[in-house]
């Protein structure tokens, strides 16, 4: 009889290994699937920073521009070529960072 138990408790600690296992493989891929979420924010967060800076620096370009000329000929003209400046120095940037 002892050994009948005895394969009756092995049998429950096979069962709730098992079960522990495929809890350990549910939770591997959850942890997984968190981690590949948390990358994809991270981008989204680095491109909104990018294009928070961008913004920022147009609208600096803006009152530079109203600060310096004087008409609105002037100013159209000299926010599109700053502009055109700052979107060189930008690639410039970026291929030094590569």
């Amino acid at each position: 009889m002892p050994k009948e138990k005895q394969l009756q408790q092995l049998l429950q600690i096979e069962e709730k290994l098992r079960k522990l296992i495929a809890r350990y493989t549910e939770v591997q891929q959850q942890l997984r699937r968190a981690q590949e979420e948390i990358r994809f924010l991270e981008g989204l967060v680095e491109e909104k920073e990018q294009q928070i800076k961008n913004f920022k620096n147009q609208e600096n370009i803006v009152k530079i521009v109203d600060t310096i000329a004087g008409n609105a000929a002037n100013s159209t003209e000299l926010k599109l070529k700053l502009n055109e400046y700052i979107r060189e120095i930008d690639k410039c940037i970026a291929y030094l960072q590569d």
